[in-house]
């Protein structure tokens, strides 16, 4: 089922997935599984371009959920504005690989490994808290 709902995603690595139990409990993850040879490259030293999109917005989502429980509106905020840098780094062009693809042809991309990716995300974070 993930397969056939990511294509309206583009892919896996952007679509998370909250399950929710019957007595109110949440529970906030990335629907797609580990990208293992990417991270034995990455042991290796090696570069790898794995779009962290999904488990960014797995995280987010929580602490989003967290802030509203505890009434922490800060952390909801700032859970906002991460996914607001991820939005705007793609935005801007800015991608791993897999999503390359994906985008109208003749839109102006950059492609970047993982590190780099986050780096771009961290700052567009980082504008947004400013």
């Amino acid at each position: 089922m993930s397969d056939m709902v990511s294509t309206a995603f583009g892919s896996l690595a952007m679509m998370t997935s909250v399950l929710v139990s019957p007595d109110g409990k949440f529970e906030y993850e990335a629907a797609h599984g580990t990208v293992t040879r990417h991270y034995y490259r990455y042991l290796k030293g090696e570069e790898t371009s794995t779009n962290p999109i999904a488990t960014i917005y797995a995280w987010s989502g929580a602490l989003r959920k967290r802030g509203e429980l505890d009434e922490l509106a800060d952390l909801v905020s700032f859970a906002d504005a991460l996914e607001g840098a991820c939005i705007d780094t793609l935005n801007e062009g800015i991608m791993t690989k897999d999503l390359v693809g994906l985008v109208v042809e003749g839109t102006k991309t950059t492609v970047v490994n993982s590190i780099d990716f986050i780096k771009a995300i961290r700052k567009n974070l980082e504008k947004r808290l400013a």
